[in-house]
């Protein structure tokens, strides 16, 4: 049984919570923007959610229960999985004898409450809540799978003894046998599988695990900033290096090398492949795993980030069937999952695609994915060479790193195809004179260049943040970075600011810290600029000209900045202005 409209609708005027008027344009505004008449009361502040979801449960004749401060027995908390919670927004809060209260968005969920019951072999007592009650239980799943690390670290580790102090010489077969029975051992086990599912839990990118001369520090990198996590004791170091080198398919025995490799996390709930860099430092080797989620369906180029004109410069210029494009900024920007959206775009039966990358971060269906392996030769100019003779359309090289691989990228664009890559440059204009200082000649670039894309990542805000407006000190300060006209001039295009109007009137927003969102940021998004190669700056790459001269005509022609760019998501509260100045300036 669900709650109907009109019958809300009564219950609202017979409660006194909305007075008849308002109630009479807010069902009309649901009309007209087929939306609920519930979301229209809420956001127009007629009426507040938790009263609503209160009336809602006195309609249906179920119990409400607010679960904001309430600390769930673990116990308790475990009867229903992390995964079947969050999917179904169903979270068990107390337990009586043989009697289970559930607390649930949606109480007439029938399937959901049949399938605890089966599975937990109790009476399920449903109670209807809110949002934010889901969300303040569902935290304390990470919060008791902390506690059970902690619990496992003091139970176990003291047990765990296997030092092998820096410097010293034993046998090689002594030691591997050593770390072998280390990596083994169930403690080791428990405590490394813990740290990847607290991390992936967490939505960290990468994990670090530093060790110190009389600890093991962990650190997760989450939405692009490095955290402390936890501090591990020194007895559990080798044994947790030992396991992962296990995993990874490394060597045992190899403390003087930097180690690269990888391996699979998979349950029913998540998979992942993780990469995995071992290198030695002062007080033992260093580990740094990054997490790679491979049940993502895939980005879509506005989900990164990419609109208005600079979105249709990217899809005109994808659809050639030749030339050269180019992705460009510094380390951790989201170069790789740009091209992979691209490339996930042309991913069609019409077309053959290669790759030559270092490494391959992810596995695609029907595209030909090659790895570098200097080792043996492998190098991307050599690999790119190879691509070449296999008829493909497109082919992406992960990286132009010499001289070598921008002049082959610049040929295969030359012959016949499309050809995607990335680059180490602070902008997109800054692209071409780094070209050319590899040796490629300005005359095939500018016959073979089609689009250039910079950007970089900035935290998104969570949904609760502060307003504010700058003032006069504020605006100046922001001067150093864009010019303020060409921004006024955006904001106008964009219906940010109504004519007459300045940058004083304009909102931005602050991070709200909130428990369920403790940073006031959660994921991140994309900030670009993206230039397209016209017949003019053909022109001016063959008369050498400088980057900047390439930027301002870039801009005359419409190209908005990286900082524009960022500025405006700040504006729509997206993120903030500091974000935008902090990853702008690093």
């Amino acid at each position: 049984m669900k709650v109907e409209p009109e019958q809300l609708k009564a219950f609202i005027l017979d409660s006194g919570l909305v007075k008849p008027r308002d109630l009479e344009t807010a069902e009309a505004e649901a009309k007209r923007k087929k939306v609920s008449l519930e979301k229209v009361l809420v956001e127009k502040g007629l009426v507040s959610k938790e009263d609503l979801t209160r009336l809602e449960a006195y309609i249906l004749g179920i119990p409400y229960v607010n679960l904001e401060k309430e600390k769930v027995p673990p116990e308790v908390l475990k009867i229903i999985p992390e995964p079947i919670a969050r999917a179904n927004n169903i979270v068990a809060f107390r337990k009586e004898g043989r009697n289970l209260e559930v607390a649930m968005l949606d109480p007439t969920d029938l399937r959901a409450i049949d399938f605890i019951r089966k599975t937990a072999n109790l009476r399920i007592l449903p109670r209807l809540t809110d949002e934010k009650s889901i969300k303040s239980v569902l935290k304390q799943y990470q919060e008791s799978l902390g506690a059970e690390f902690k619990e496992l670290i003091k139970k176990e580790g003291e047990k765990i003894k296997i030092t092998q102090p820096v410097g010293r010489e034993i046998k090689k077969a002594k030691e591997k046998e050593k770390l072998q029975k280390a990596a083994k051992e169930l403690p080791i086990i428990r405590i490394v599988d813990i740290l990847l599912k607290h991390a992936i839990l967490q939505r960290a990118s990468d994990i670090h695990i530093e060790p110190q001369e009389k600890e093991v520090i962990v650190r997760y990198r989450i939405d692009g900033v490095l955290r402390d996590a936890m501090i591990l004791p020194k007895e559990v170091e080798d044994g947790i290096v030992a396991r992962i080198k296990v995993l990874a398919n490394l060597k045992l025995d190899e403390h003087r090398l930097p180690q690269d490799g990888r391996f699979k996390v998979e349950t029913g709930d998540y998979k992942y492949s993780v990469r995995v860099s071992i290198l030695p430092v002062f007080d033992g080797e260093k580990v740094v795993m990054r997490l790679l989620s491979e049940n993502n369906e895939g980005y879509t180029l506005e989900a990164l980030g990419l609109w208005g004109d600079a979105l249709e410069w990217v899809y005109e210029n994808i659809k050639r069937p030749v030339g050269l494009i180019l992705i460009t900024g510094p380390t951790g920007s989201g170069k790789t999952t740009t091209l992979y959206t691209i490339l996930e775009i042309l991913n069609t039966p019409e077309v053959n695609i290669s790759t030559i990358e270092d490494p391959i971060e992810y596995r695609m269906p029907r595209i030909n994915q090659t790895q570098v392996n200097p080792k043996i030769g492998l190098t991307f100019a050599n690999g790119l060479r190879a691509l070449v003779r296999q008829d493909p359309d497109i082919i992406m090289v992960g990286e132009i790193r010499d001289n070598e691989t921008a002049s082959l990228a610049v040929n295969a664009a030359l012959t016949g195809h499309l050809v995607l890559s990335t680059l180490h440059t602070n902008s997109a204009a800054g692209a071409i004179p780094r070209l050319i200082d590899m040796k490629v000649e300005p005359f095939l670039l500018s016959s073979t260049l089609n689009l250039i894309i910079a950007q970089r990542l900035v935290r998104r805000l969570c949904e609760e943040k502060i307003p504010y407006k700058l003032n006069t000190v504020q605006i100046k300060n922001l001067g150093k970075y864009c010019n303020l006209n060409n921004l006024m001039k955006i904001f106008r295009e964009e219906k940010i600011i109504k004519e007459g109007q300045g940058l004083e009137d304009v909102t931005f927003y602050k991070p709200k810290i909130e428990e369920e969102c403790p940073e006031g940021y959660r994921g991140r998004i994309g900030i670009f600029e993206v230039l397209r190669v016209s017949e003019t700056i053909k022109k001016m790459i063959t008369q050498n000209a400088t980057s900047d001269e390439i930027q301002k005509q870039a801009q005359k022609e419409g190209m908005r900045t990286m900082v524009e760019d960022g500025l405006v998501k700040a504006a729509r509260g997206i993120t903030t202005i500091e974000e935008v100045l902090r990853v702008i300036t690093e």
